[in-house]
């Protein structure tokens, strides 16, 4: 395929390293969305001390940050180990990629095992604010309310109380108060099962190529250890 025979073994692991990179900026540019962006953003403002959602939601970015440059970072040393043919580089790439694959597995248990926290979380921050608003207690949480529904697209929620329409009058775009806007409880629900689903099929993508890089990194080591390098293959010597 256009590789030597000194540099077949390099040219084997570009493909793998480009792949390993590229799973790290997917996971880093998840986690620069999830932390920066404006659905994200608004909930986690309003969120008081005692809701777990502002937790969830910082938690979450540094991990992802950490986890995405640890495969970068593994990905890199695993191409300079095949280049250099270096067990020192060769075994600091599988700490990298055991690393990963430690904080990975208790990450995918805690999604499975907490399948509701983050959407439970989220939908109570929404509750508290449109209840402060409909005891009128405060017209700074009216704004809060307003920029919810105007980045949700959503008008309110559904209530057993009778005397919410001037919430939604107030608060909610005109073309949702007109055509009756979709629940924000069920909108927000809805939004945060898609999102985490991508999330935790990441997730699974992840655990797989890091299992898949330490094979690759433990084969390499046993390879250079044992003197298997191509540079000696067809070096034989006559007795």
């Amino acid at each position: 395929f256009g590789c030597t025979q000194q540099e077949l073994l390099p040219c084997k692991s570009h493909p793998e390293t480009v792949l390993f990179q590229l799973l790290g900026l997917s996971i880093a540019t998840l986690s620069t969305v999830a932390h920066y962006g404006l659905r994200f953003t608004l909930i986690s403002n309003v969120s008081l001390d005692s809701n777990a959602y502002k937790v969830i939601h910082h938690s979450a970015f540094y991990f992802g940050i950490c986890l995405s440059m640890t495969l970068i970072l593994a990905a890199l040393l695993s191409s300079a180990a095949t280049v250099r043919e270096s067990r020192c580089l060769t075994a600091m790439g599988f700490f990298c990629f055991a690393l990963a694959f430690c904080g990975l597995i208790p990450a995918a248990c805690w999604r499975y095992t907490h399948s509701t926290e983050v959407e439970d979380s989220m939908m109570d921050v929404y509750d508290f604010v449109y209840e402060e608003v409909r005891r009128n207690t405060s017209s700074f949480r009216r704004h809060e309310l307003t920029a919810i529904h105007e980045a949700f697209l959503c008008c309110g929620k559904h209530s057993p109380f009778g005397d919410t329409t001037d919430v939604e009058s107030t608060t909610c775009p005109s073309n949702q108060v007109h055509n009756e806007g979709q629940d924000c409880l069920r909108e927000i629900q809805d939004f945060l099962k898609k999102h985490m689903d991508f999330v935790f099929s990441l997730l699974g993508i992840a655990i797989g190529f890091t299992v898949y890089g330490m094979f690759l990194t433990s084969f390499l080591w046993f390879s250079i250890h044992f003197s298997s390098n191509l540079y000696r293959k067809g070096k034989y010597t006559l007795r």
